[in-house]
């Protein structure tokens, strides 16, 4: 905190390509280190590339491809490249080390739910499903830019319709899927949440791409993680895959008081009520 109404929240993130497409991996990279910011209800000032490239597999134009697509999405946050670090190395990875600010009253925190409040989740999932499926050639081409044109969006306006209709606990889904950034809610605040699975959006060919058999290392991973935090209820095998898949540049699953949820749907209405948070139970999840 540098006053009583500034501080700042930094945070970095990086990772291997998800997408052929060299400009469209910059976009995607620089949206899901630009989320975590936008998670704790900031605004990002100052961005760093942080690179490792093979130079001697790839050409250069692929790297300045990269770039351009991260430094149009920094600047589409309202934010500045202003340098970074690249190394030599033997797969290609790329993402931010960001900067933002916040007022120090109104940060976003996972722990900071209360019981009554709702859920609401601002993305659909599916995404590490969908991106090998892709990558094994069975994806169509209208489920391939929906699932682009998702992980490429900002959490800004979310971010900011949170902290305008007085949300404070949040956070954005990444790789530990939806069920694993619910559970830090859910031991952070020291609440259970229940998550009704019929009401969770998934991106359009979810089912489909499950269905032929689809599978990721990071679901059995997150899925081992998950395995004494979860009540599963009835939940359908399909459900338990789409719920601990990991996402790449998800949305934000806010918490947001009862009374607010319309003002904050009217604000980002392409978010989804998915669950409510109650009592402290045995287990920090409960699926519905």
């Amino acid at each position: 905190m540098l006053s009583d109404d500034l501080a700042l929240v930094q945070t970095v993130d990086f990772f291997a390509p998800i997408v052929d497409d060299p400009y469209l991996f910059g976009q995607i990279a620089a949206a899901n280190a630009l989320s975590d910011v936008y998670a704790m209800g900031g605004e990002p000032l100052t961005a760093m590339n942080i690179v490792g490239f093979p130079s001697g597999k790839l050409p250069m134009s692929v790297l300045t491809e990269i770039l351009r697509g991260g430094q149009d999405k920094v600047h589409e946050a309202g934010a500045l490249i202003v340098g970074g670090h690249s190394i030599i190395d033997e797969e290609l990875k790329y993402g931010l080390s960001v900067t933002g600010r916040v007022h120090p009253k109104r940060i976003l925190s996972n722990a900071s739910a209360t019981i009554g409040d709702r859920l609401l989740l601002t993305k659909p999932i599916g995404t590490a499903i969908l991106a090998t499926a892709a990558k094994k050639g069975m994806l169509g081409g209208a489920e391939s830019a929906s699932l682009y044109e998702s992980m490429a969006k900002l959490n800004r306006d979310a971010a900011r319709a949170a902290v305008d209709v007085g949300v404070r606990c949040a956070t954005d889904v990444t790789g530990f899927g939806l069920l694993g950034h619910a559970s830090h809610i859910a031991a952070a605040s020291n609440v259970t949440l229940r998550i009704d699975a019929t009401r969770v959006p998934t991106l359009p060919g979810v089912d489909a791409a499950l269905a032929s058999g689809i599978h990721t290392g990071g679901a059995d991973r997150n899925g081992s993680y998950l395995d004494e935090r979860v009540e599963w209820g009835n939940a359908t095998s399909v459900q338990r895959a789409i719920l601990i898949d990991p996402q790449t540049s998800g949305g934000l699953l806010a918490c947001v008081p009862a009374d607010r949820v319309g003002d904050y749907l009217s604000r980002v209405p392409e978010a989804v009520e998915v669950g409510e948070v109650i009592p402290r139970q045995r287990h920090g999840l409960v699926i519905a």
